[in-house]
């Protein structure tokens, strides 16, 4: 059974991910020396724009040799915008090692990732950093866990305080106790202090294991405790299982309980044999691999960072049709060429230009009939308009965000149909910046960027006849048109319609498709300046010249009647409205039906959101124009960890002031 098991590292933002790694890596004996994000250096952190913001902005992969096996983690960013890079990799996980603060307020931010852990039985081990702190008190922070956490969170150390600092902690699986020490921690008796509060946590421990397993149970009622080496079983397989989830404590910073963590991890995160079966991957040779991530490297080309679940793979390998152009051990941003990897391994493929995050490989020239669980797709939330600021780089500006969505597939591009504008849509405004960075640093692309236009139409009220006659004689043949049409509103959601009432010939056959052509390019730009819907137009009545009639006469006489017809049915501006499906957590729920007031939104109705404990679910009708920063100000409001989804539902009526203001701007846009 392979020993190499991989760990991905979450968390949010500030809570140490990376420099826990970094020490992981230096006490392991991957690193001979530890690089600091404030000077950029970090294994984790190599990309520019993570260096830039100092904090992680793409998932990193390290591994390190540990016992008879390695380690192979997963560095995840913590940016609830970057979240679905953390997802896509945690796919690939044996377990995620989930980093907390040492403060209860903040551990709401958790939950949409702790129930993704959750939905995807993922087996997690926590590991409350920056202990070094004195007002850590577990008492409040556990119990906050607990309450975003599907599965019991349960310490496995506890703390011992000196004074009003914690210089220590006690291991419960061990029963050792270690005092902190710079750079390390060493082996101390245990002060009679803190001995109560020991076999109180020991006891919890104990009595979570026995939930789910009877033998530990009987013994626990006969007083009789397990060893050492019992307990760790235990543990080892309830957390595999997904029943019990221990929780560490340490600072990483100071390289505090690092050494501790290290082996319990090697000990508890489940082999990825076992892994696999828990995905349904059935055994064999043949190789079987999930892409985590995909990058755009600026020498190597296209790389895709793979966990390989079952089977052997060897450069040349051809996998869903494509060789395989290199194979790699990764270590951040550095790649070492390797022959082969195993069952387990987490590698780079050089290379497989189609293969997209997410994507089963298999040997041969098809993708498997039957591919592994992936991550969905989050839907976006937060738009900009972007432009290039040279004229000679828009060729390059497609093929380039083209890259960029295939190294993260949570971006996504339009060119929207109404304002003809280039849409970048995302995560949210750091999500979109990240990858306007990337554009620049690896493309040498700037761009301008503003909030898209709203695709506002506008309608009529009332019904018109209009006569149109266009003539024109330069010469020669020239050019006559004549038509009598019936302008009039439709339904809301009807769109065009056009009909013909004509008798007698008065306009021939073979002119009637021209005026109505000459009617839709009118509504494409209305009275208002916007496109026309809703609104029905027959031709009744015309006339023609048998010499200087054409097609071109009437699809111009057809667009004179409307121009001087539409003013005088009462035109009137529409704005989308979306409807919008708002997910928090309750104790917001109040403050979010302001925003959506503020926000001239209809609120629909709200639940409790279905198998989210202690979260709503709120239902609303939000003009479009209100929505372009509504996620900042709902994260905001819900300490980061708020979304939602919308969809265009219908067009709705705008008057007086704000009818006034959305023409004057466009009036000046038209200027400009």
């Amino acid at each position: 059974m392979s020993k190499n098991r991989t760990i991905a590292l979450v968390g949010p933002s500030l809570s140490g991910k990376t420099t826990l790694l970094e020490n992981l890596l230096f006490v392991g004996g991957a690193i001979s020396r530890k690089g600091s994000i404030k000077d950029g250096n970090t294994v984790a952190d190599a990309a520019q724009e993570a260096r830039d913001r100092q904090i992680s902005t793409e998932v990193s992969a390290a591994t390190l040799r540990h016992g008879e096996g390695s380690l192979t983690f997963l560095d995840c960013p913590g940016s609830i915008e970057l979240a679905a890079e953390a997802r896509n990799a945690l796919v690939g996980a044996d377990a995620a090692l989930v980093v907390f603060e040492p403060d209860p307020t903040r551990a709401t931010m958790m939950a949409p990732l702790m129930r993704f852990l959750a939905d995807m039985d993922i087996p997690l081990i926590g590991f409350i950093n920056k202990m070094d702190r004195a007002n850590v008190q577990l008492r409040d922070l556990m119990p906050a866990i607990q309450d975003i956490s599907p599965r019991p969170m349960v310490l496995a150390q506890v703390p011992i305080r000196e004074g009003e600092a914690i210089g220590g902690y006690v291991d419960l699986i061990s029963g050792h106790a270690y005092a902190y020490r710079d750079g390390a921690s060493e082996e101390v008796p245990a002060p009679d202090s803190v001995e109560e509060r020991k076999q109180q946590a020991r006891t919890e421990l104990l009595e979570s294991l026995a939930d789910h397993d009877d033998t530990l149970l009987e013994n626990l009622l006969e007083d009789r405790e397990p060893s050492e080496e019992e307990l760790r079983a235990y543990l080892k397989t309830e957390i595999a299982a997904n029943q019990v989830s221990p929780v560490f404590i340490g600072a990483a910073e100071f390289e505090n309980g690092i050494r501790r963590l290290l082996d319990h991890l090697a000990d508890f995160v489940p082999e990825a044999e076992a892994m696999a079966a828990r995905r349904g991957i059935a055994p064999g040779d043949e190789p079987l691999a999930q892409v985590l991530k995909t990058y755009m490297t600026a020498h190597g080309g296209k790389v895709s960072l793979a966990r390989l679940w079952r089977g052997a793979l060897a450069d040349g390998t051809v996998l869903n049709g494509m060789r395989v152009g290199g194979l790699y051990t990764m270590m951040g941003a550095q790649q070492t060429k390797i022959d082969r990897a195993e069952a387990g391994d987490v590698v780079g493929l050089g290379r497989l230009d189609d293969a997209r995050t997410g994507d089963s490989l298999v040997a041969g020239n098809a993708p498997p009939d039957d591919p592994l669980a992936r991550a969905d797709d989050l839907p976006p939330v937060y738009a900009m308009a972007v432009s290039t600021e040279k004229r000679d780089d828009e060729v390059k500006l497609s093929t380039a965000i083209a890259k960029l969505i295939d190294e993260d597939p949570s971006l996504s591009v339009e060119q929207n149909p109404d304002t003809q504008e280039y849409v970048l849509k995302g995560q949210g405004e750091v999500h979109l910046q990240v990858n306007l960075a990337r554009l620049r640093n690896k493309y040498g692309l700037t761009l301008t960027t503003r909030p898209p236009k709203v695709a506002y139409k506008e309608a009529i009220r009332k019904s018109v006849s209009q006569h149109g006659r266009f003539k024109r004689q330069t010469g020669g043949h020239g050019m006559f048109g004549d038509v009598h049409l019936d302008i009039k509103p439709l339904p809301r959601g009807s769109g065009f319609e056009f009909n013909n009432t004509i008798v007698g010939g008065a306009v021939p056959k073979q002119y009637i498709p021209a005026v109505e052509s000459g009617a839709r390019e009118f509504m494409v730009k209305g009275a208002l300046g916007f496109p026309v819907v809703d609104v029905s137009v027959t031709l009744t009545d015309g006339g023609f010249h048998p010499v200087d009639s054409n097609e071109q006469s009437f699809k111009l006489a057809a667009r004179l009647a409307l121009s001087e017809g539409m003013p005088k049915c009462n035109p009137v501006l529409l704005e989308p409205i979306c409807k919008v499906t708002i997910s928090i957590p309750n104790d917001a729920t109040a403050k979010v039906h302001g925003l959506i007031s503020g926000r001239r939104g209809q609120i629909l109705g709200y639940q409790a959101k279905p198998d989210w404990e202690g979260w709503d679910e709120i239902e609303a009708h939000i003009p479009e124009s209100e929505l372009h920063d509504l996620i900042v100000e709902l994260r905001s409001l819900t300490q980061g960890v708020g979304w939602y989804s919308f969809e265009f539902d219908h067009l709705s009526e705008i008057t007086g002031r704000l009818a006034d203001d959305v023409l004057a701007h466009h009036a000046e846009e038209e200027d400009a």
